[in-house]
């Protein structure tokens, strides 16, 4: 009977996630208690941390940065870590775990428990591939505090036109930290001289 992993769809001959999804979601879930502390710093707008012993009473407290203090709150990454163990253990008929300790704690020990058991969730739990696709989500909602995508400007739409007479039209940005636009459609490249006219809306068409 043939199967495909329930992250990526690649085909499998037996299990629910393949290798490659498997090493992955091994990795993520080593790396969720450094995620938890990271979160730490972007609590408050900006990434700023309160400075001890500065504030005065009559001040209004700083406010929360809610993307920050959602992931590290009790809906957040232990809750989702947890929920998953909970039913992970519950379908292998282990009873339900004891959950004790502070939050970075109590994630530390369900990301280690997940982990523990990945062969029988790759292999044996038609849940794998909903669990690892979570896994990566939550990766991405941290990252996408602590370490977001550069910033980039939009230029306009590709003005190169196609063989066939059909204008490109694909979003043309300038990454930051690089001097080199590249339409990622079509390929066309547009030096630096042209950026003014592209942001104008004036280039005239090239064939892409």
């Amino acid at each position: 009977m043939s199967a495909s992993c329930g992250l990526c769809d690649r085909a499998l001959e037996l299990g629910y996630l393949c290798p490659g999804c498997t090493l992955g979601t091994a990795q993520r879930l080593d790396r969720m208690p450094a995620m938890y502390e990271a979160l730490a710093a972007f609590l408050h707008p900006g990434g700023r941390r309160p400075e001890l012993g500065r504030t005065q009473p009559v001040e209004a407290p700083l406010p929360i940065a809610e993307p920050a203090f959602n992931l590290r709150g009790p809906g957040g990454m232990v809750g989702v870590l947890e929920d998953w163990r909970s039913a992970m253990q519950a379908d292998r008929e282990w009873g339900q775990p004891a959950l004790t300790g502070d939050t970075e704690r109590r994630i530390t020990v369900a990301a280690r428990a997940l982990s523990m058991n990945l062969d029988w969730i790759a292999s044996s739990w038609p849940m794998a591939g909903a669990f690892a696709e979570e896994m990566r989500g939550l990766e991405r909602d941290v990252a996408s505090i602590v370490n977001p995508p550069s910033p980039s400007l939009r230029l306009g739409n590709c003005p190169a036109v196609f063989v066939d007479g059909e204008v490109c039209g694909a979003v043309l940005r300038v990454p930051h930290g690089t001097a080199e636009v590249v339409c990622r459609w079509c390929g066309h490249f547009y030096p630096q001289s042209t950026w003014l006219s592209l942001a104008a809306g004036h280039l005239a068409g090239e064939v892409a």
